[in-house]
């Protein structure tokens, strides 16, 4: 338990206020878990938190929220309180302080709404946390309707709380949640996308996507993913069936040490995302150049939820040249180690693993791709070695600037690449044979 939130606690109750730890911290302690965060709720009024630390950041005053800094970390202080009207679906029109039995009846669900006396050693629970807890189950506080009509964000939460414990969805809930789905739109871009980000490297992500399908917010918030959902692929190569299927066990199969990577799993979540568009029947199921149009949409989709422009970039580029394994074996060596050298090949290389393990299983190419790493770094053969020249040795040797510039110094990487050259005076003379040729 952190002794600066303790200490807190203690400091507030030293001048005759109620205070305890409240909400995820205490359903992490139950748990058995560190917690990532520890907040407070308080008796004390803002401005009374205020003068009772040196060093506090009144951000949500009007609400009653104080952030107090101490011992490097920011701690969340709020007064106990009631909230009336939501206008705007995340923030109340008016809050009035109250009891703490009042501030836990407000609160989303069940398992967050409980306090813990650090003191006594003792949890107050009002709103049956303790039982959900016990029984595995994720409820909404009093009336579903009414919690996610005050921050429809909460319908996301759910999810991924369910996803993240491996928590069933109480059935009321989740029938709130299914009958509203849609109004998940009516929440800013930066909330969903942080939510969604969230699911993604929790422990439970592919079940929590598979939550998402079934309550109807996939649709809503990912309507390309949704889109998945009945598209046909090849048995031959994909025995697991529908496009959405492959996609759901891929990020299933993340492995835990990667389980933190928002890149793969999105890469993962969007690498096949370009098929729905492109999908053709000829002489079998085909997807044409759904890397390419996948890329795009990953890109926009990622624009679209407003998270950080390399991020989208990054994907962007997993998404695009996921094919390209199957053609390893055909690449020239220069070829060849120009895609060993992507930035991030790791995660190439791992995305291409699990795309393999959730439909035919063949890892051929990834064993291959992996034993020439596990080769050139023996050999210590860079993928990426000094240039010998430059456009100013071509223009020293009369060559003019131009299109054949960029022609002419590739065919001298090509050569180093492969070791047919190897110092400035061998790379010289070929270029003085292609200017020739040309």
């Amino acid at each position: 338990m952190n002794r600066h939130a303790i200490a807190i606690v203690n400091a507030l109750r030293r001048q005759g206020h109620e205070a305890y730890l409240v909400g995820g911290c205490v359903r992490d302690l139950l748990l058995g878990r560190k917690p990532k965060d520890y907040d407070i709720a308080t008796g004390a009024r803002p401005e009374e938190v205020i003068a009772a630390f040196p060093r506090t950041i009144p951000v949500g005053a009007q609400f009653g929220v104080v952030i107090v800094r101490k011992g490097g970390r920011n701690f969340e202080v709020a007064t106990f309180r009631k909230d009336a009207g939501y206008s705007d679906g995340r923030h109340p029109d008016r809050v009035a302080f109250a009891t703490a039995r009042a501030d836990a009846r407000r609160r989303d669900f069940t398992i967050n709404g409980m306090f813990y006396d650090p003191v006594a050693g003792e949890v107050m629970d009002f709103v049956g946390g303790q039982r959900d807890l016990a029984a595995g189950v994720i409820r909404a506080i009093g009336n579903p309707d009414r919690r996610f009509d005050e921050d429809k964000l909460r319908m996301l939460r759910a999810v991924r709380f369910a996803a993240r414990l491996g928590y069933e969805i109480e059935k009321k809930t989740a029938a709130a949640i299914k009958s509203r789905a849609v109004e998940i739109k009516e929440v800013s871009a930066e909330r969903i996308g942080a939510e969604v980000a969230m699911l993604l490297t929790c422990p439970g992500a592919g079940r929590g996507l598979r939550l998402l399908e079934d309550l109807g917010l996939l649709a809503a918030v990912l309507p390309e993913v949704a889109a998945m959902r009945g598209v046909a692929q090849p048995p031959q190569f994909h025995p697991e069936g529908d496009v959405l299927e492959h996609t759901l066990m891929m990020v299933e199969m993340i492995p835990r040490r990667l389980r933190g990577s928002l890149v793969l799993a999105l890469a993962a979540l969007l690498h096949d995302v370009g098929k729905p568009p492109t999908f053709s029947v000829s002489d079998r199921i085909r997807f044409n150049n759904h890397p390419a149009v996948g890329a795009e949409m990953t890109e926009k989709i990622l624009r679209r939820l407003r998270l950080p422009r390399e991020t989208g970039e990054l994907v962007g580029t997993l998404v695009r040249e996921h094919l390209k394994f199957i053609e390893v074996g055909n690449m020239r060596p220069a070829t060849l180690k120009r895609f060993l050298r992507q930035d991030r090949f790791d995660l190439h290389l791992e995305l291409h693993r699990l795309d393999c393990l959730s439909s035919h299983g063949d890892l051929s190419w990834y064993r291959f791709c992996s034993d020439k790493l596990k080769e050139l770094a023996a050999a210590k053969a860079p993928l990426r070695p000094p240039k010998l020249i430059g456009g100013a040795d071509l223009i020293a040797l009369g060559l003019l600037p131009g299109p054949a510039f960029k022609r002419i110094l590739g065919e001298v990487e090509d050569a180093q690449l492969e070791g047919r050259v190897a110092t400035r005076e061998e790379a010289l003379r070929l270029v003085r044979s292609l200017a020739a040729a040309l």
